[in-house]
């Protein structure tokens, strides 16, 4: 069974909306979430999920909602946190890995901290069973993807493209994919682009997909109540994970 793991904005437009978006989704096909941890310059984020970020953060978005949402979910749903580095730093990462391995997050994925100065954190990740996400990128060669493939765990993130997330570009991935797999039995999940008409494609020779643009867009259609918007994003939820698995 391929995986589905779907990205949100944590507190948009409030953390209660986040932990019941987060449990239907759970409930409709979604493996894992991603908590998408606010950022006023989400560097590696498209304008769908940059435009969630700012509006969550002028709604008051505090670190502290992430701990929260967190805690009323992750021991019913396989919880990871996103963010830029700074935001974890700024917790202090030796009080922060254990508090997520006390709320039971299972991954943290950082798309601004390069492997090299991952590694530095290596012991504080393990210590803690908290999975630090590994990037690969087509541009990658195979040596530098066989460097950051080693050890990875939880699941290996396959970026769709050298671009940023929710754009329309595509790759042929295989053959990145193949190289990967030469390197690491840990599963490959393919993000950047994938909804419901990509996801098909998308997985191809992968064991997963990331969708995040796809429910974001969701939640940013102010025609739609809350109930409504939690809704469609399950609606979404079942027809990609269809799609993955057909």
């Amino acid at each position: 069974m391929k995986q589905l793991v779907g990205y949100i904005t944590t507190g948009y437009p409030d953390k209660n909306f986040t932990a019941d978006l987060a449990l239907s989704l759970s409930q409709n096909g979604v493996d894992s979430i991603e908590l998408g941890v606010p950022f006023s310059d989400p560097v590696a984020d498209g304008p769908v999920i940059e435009k969630a970020n700012h509006k969550a953060l002028e709604l008051g978005f505090k670190f502290q909602d992430i701990l929260d949402v967190s805690e009323q979910v992750a021991k019913e749903v396989d919880i990871l946190w996103m963010g830029y580095f700074n935001l974890f730093y700024q917790y202090n990462m030796d009080k922060l890995l254990p508090r997520a391995k006390e709320l039971g997050v299972s991954g943290m994925i950082i798309p601004d901290l390069p492997h090299e100065e991952a590694k530095a954190y290596a012991p504080l990740f393990n210590n803690n069973a908290v999975a630090n996400i590994s990037f690969v990128a087509p541009t990658d060669t195979k040596e530098r993807i066989k460097e950051v493939v080693e050890g990875a765990q939880k699941f290996i993130y396959m970026v769709a493209y050298a671009g940023i997330t929710g754009s329309g570009q595509s790759e042929d991935l295989q053959p990145i994919i193949t190289s990967i797999k030469e390197c690491t039995q840990t599963p490959v999940y393919v993000g950047f682009g994938v909804n419901e008409k990509t996801a098909q494609d998308k997985v191809k020779g992968a064991d997963g997909v990331i969708v995040g643009s796809a429910f974001i867009q969701v939640l940013l259609d102010e025609s739609l109540s809350n109930t409504q918007k939690i809704t469609k994003c399950s609606e979404i939820a079942r027809s990609i994970k269809d799609k993955i698995n057909s």
